[in-house]
């Protein structure tokens, strides 16, 4: 899985106020689908993704996903897709028949918006690669492709199955089956790397011309086996280094930051991320997949599926593990916490269009974060200031009730 489609949203439990205003506009609609299973599972991730099995259940699969889209049918009817992201786990593990079978499913339930963006995350190894035209003629028109360092030994410190060569083919391969939209995944902060190794990473990535750049550091999350057994990450004083110099290096070639961290050229941010960045609605399907709709009466409900792919698969189970209608003090956190990750924010007047809540009910915490700095003083528009930025478990924190 790529850090692209991370979008998990935090649960929170309180009772809700009076009811919120019912909303003038539905967002655009979004759809995730999760492909839970990978060749190995690295030992830095804390993704729902499961060691796969020599041989896929496919059909099954894909069959649920479906039966699981239509117990969801009830809640968008009339409503169109703007963006489909297919992740994981590593989706380009399943054949193009079978992903082929499932959008066409989809395309029956619900109708795609004649722009649609549709991305696919990939592994950059050649068994991946030969799958790229085939993918493309069924109307994917995005890949995220995940790198994350072109040097041996740091592939292999983070367990990676493929090579720098692999990942260099990888993105030509993307351009020649006619993808001219496309992300590469690159981590940086890395076991025992030097500056010069995370430029050397970027320079290269840089030279294969994405049209969007995925660079975040490598974080330790719990659950996993860099948690249970770290490995030797850069002091704070070279992680800021690197960062400072990684920015500058790809302002300079013409990706813009647009976010914590991700970069594009113009005209070229990933639609579908922006979406879970402005409090869009997605539909989440697949085992653990995450969503939230928006109800015109003014109710937003988060769901989750089940998590492991041998209880989705079972017939005895229900696909949905649970959902959650969120509260009116829980409304703030829950948009901003990704709002505020956008560089540039979102204008103000989102903040009622979605939430169905007023902006006065904003007017304390912006009161307090612009006096600390860390909120920048502009009535048009929600954005964090470069210390906001920086400190935004804080600069949230300001907001909650």
């Amino acid at each position: 899985m790529t850090r692209e489609s991370s979008a998990s949203p935090l649960i929170f439990g309180g009772a809700a106020q009076s009811p919120r205003a019912a909303l003038p506009v539905l967002p655009p609609l979004a759809l995730y689908i999760h492909i839970p299973w990978c060749v190995r599972k690295c030992p830095y991730c804390d993704f729902n993704s499961h060691t796969a099995s020599p041989v896929l259940p496919e059909e099954e699969y894909v069959d649920a996903l479906l039966a699981d889209l239509d117990q969801d049918l009830h809640a968008v009817y009339g409503r169109e897709l703007s963006s489909i992201f297919f992740g994981g786990g590593t989706p380009s593990l399943f054949s193009a028949q079978a992903l082929g079978r499932l959008l066409k499913g989809v395309e029956q339930r619900i109708p795609f918006a004649s722009d649609i963006e549709i991305t696919l995350e990939a592994n950059p190894g050649t068994f991946e690669q030969e799958k790229f035209v085939a993918y493309r003629k069924l109307g994917i028109n995005r890949l995220s492709i995940g790198i994350q360092s072109f040097q041996e030994e740091k592939l292999k410190a983070l367990g990676r199955i493929h090579n720098g060569d692999e990942a260099v083919r990888a993105a030509g391969m993307a351009r020649q089956a006619g993808f001219d939209n496309f992300n590469l995944d690159l981590m940086h902060g890395l076991p025992d790397q030097s500056l010069d190794d995370a430029l050397s990473d970027l320079r290269q990535a840089i030279a294969l011309k994405p049209t969007h750049l995925s660079w975040y550091q490598l974080t330790l999350e719990p659950n996993t086996v860099f948690w249970n057994q770290p490995p030797t990450l850069p002091e704070d004083d070279m992680l800021w280094d690197i960062q400072e110099a990684g920015q500058a290096l790809l302002a300079e070639h013409g990706y813009a930051q647009y976010e914590v961290s991700a970069y594009a050229q113009p005209g070229r941010p990933a639609r579908h991320n922006l979406n879970y960045w402005s409090f869009g609605d997605f539909i989440g399907i697949g085992a653990g997949a995450h969503g939230k709709l928006s109800h015109p009466d003014g109710r937003i409900v988060r769901t989750w599926k089940t998590r492991l792919p041998k209880d989705y698969l079972n017939p005895a189970k229900s696909f949905k593990a649970g959902e959650k209608a969120l509260t009116n003090e829980e409304m703030p956190f829950e948009f901003l916490m990704n709002a505020l990750r956008l560089t540039e924010g979102v204008e103000s007047r989102l903040y009622p269009e979605r939430t169905g809540m007023t902006l006065e009910s904003l007017a304390e915490g912006r009161r307090v974060a612009e006096q600390s700095g860390l909120l920048q003083v502009e009535p048009s528009r929600l954005v964090a200031t470069m210390r906001g930025q920086l400190f935004l478990n804080d600069l949230l924190q300001t907001f909650l009730s």
